[in-house]
């Protein structure tokens, strides 16, 4: 019976190696968003002398949105790899970042919440330039967008509230 045991356990932890395409595929996603990113550049320096400047603000903060959608990935790829895969060693490495392998579930979650919020933040941004000046523009996405923006804010103070509450319990040592 302990045989058994030994094998089933095995077979589950190495069951943790079935991540590893999902970090590849988001790999190929900053890929796909960089060839985005290099588009609408593109797009702002050969058509910056015939914009508005709203327009050209709008543009500027789709470039800031991709770049931190990008990091977001990055971040996600890097932490969730080493949480659930293993280790990445790269410790002579200089360029390592200074987060990297101490992150833990709860200290990703947060990152993952605080950069959605900025995100949507940069998103409603865009929307209320947008508007400047647009006399059919449609009240209605602007106020959803508000309540959305809202709500990932209000997530993010509850999962703080969450993560704070679970490392005093645990003695200030996180999860």
């Amino acid at each position: 019976m302990k045989k058994a045991e030994t094998i089933i356990e095995g077979i589950i932890f190495n069951s943790r190696w079935l991540l590893a395409p999902f970090f590849i595929g988001l790999i190929l996603s900053i890929t796909l968003l960089l060839t985005k990113f290099v588009q609408e550049l593109t797009h702002l320096v050969l058509h910056v002398t015939q914009m508005k400047e709203s327009e050209l603000v709008v543009g500027v903060l789709s470039l800031v949105d991709m770049t931190l959608v990008g990091c977001l990935m990055l971040m996600i790829i890097f932490s969730g790899y080493e949480i659930f895969v293993s280790k990445i060693d790269v410790s002579d490495n200089e360029d390592k970042p200074d987060w990297m392998g101490k992150v833990d579930f709860g200290g990703l979650k947060l990152k993952v919440i605080s950069a959605i919020v900025a995100i949507s933040a940069i998103e409603l941004l865009k929307t209320f330039v947008g508007f400047e000046g647009d006399e059919g523009a449609d009240e209605s996405v602007l106020f959803w967008k508000v309540i959305i923006h809202t709500a990932f804010v209000m997530s993010g103070v509850v999962f703080a509230l969450t993560e704070l509450i679970a490392s005093k319990k645990n003695g200030g040592n996180g999860h």
